[in-house]
């Protein structure tokens, strides 16, 4: 009679591992996108953390923590909020220096030292921009800013 071997061939084996590498490098490359979504939601919370932060230290100040431009990321308001940077690259947010008064050019809107700031960060999907999306966290709230970096003078577009 016949003797029956237990077990899988070589090709059986080879055909299943091809089949599972397949299968994990589509699953891989979907999940590209998942991550880049979740570093921009890490980034806008960021940017509410600021607003935040700054809101509770003008509660006990009577002014926003004025500080200049940073180079090692937001500024930290002691006690309140740690200086924070980008998840991805640990790339600064930008800080606008808000150490002097501020008079928007293309709005009537002006406010002293101490009584504005800005923030921003560049997300890394366009959402319904061409070129850039930012998120910026102001005196007046959070904003998504399309296509050029937000400034605090002249056109003023963290205050819009």
């Amino acid at each position: 009679m016949f003797k029956k071997n237990k077990g899988f061939t070589l090709i059986e084996l080879l055909v299943v591992i091809a089949i599972i590498g397949t299968l994990s490098g589509i699953v891989l490359v979907s999940l590209g996108g998942a991550r880049s979504k979740a570093r921009d939601a890490t980034r806008q919370s960021d940017m509410r953390q600021i607003i935040s932060a700054q809101e509770m230290y003008y509660d006990d100040q009577s002014a926003y923590l004025t500080a200049a431009a940073s180079a090692t990321g937001t500024p930290a308001i002691t006690g309140y909020l740690r200086a924070l940077n980008d998840p991805l690259s640990s790339a600064n947010y930008t800080w606008m220096a808000n150490t002097g008064a501020l008079t928007c050019t293309d709005t009537t809107y002006s406010a002293a030292t101490g009584q504005w700031y800005c923030g921003y960060t560049q997300l890394e999907n366009l959402g319904s921009c061409t070129t850039n999306q930012y998120m910026v966290a102001s005196n007046h709230g959070t904003l998504i800013v399309c296509d050029s970096a937000p400034t605090a003078t002249g056109t003023c577009t963290c205050f819009h």
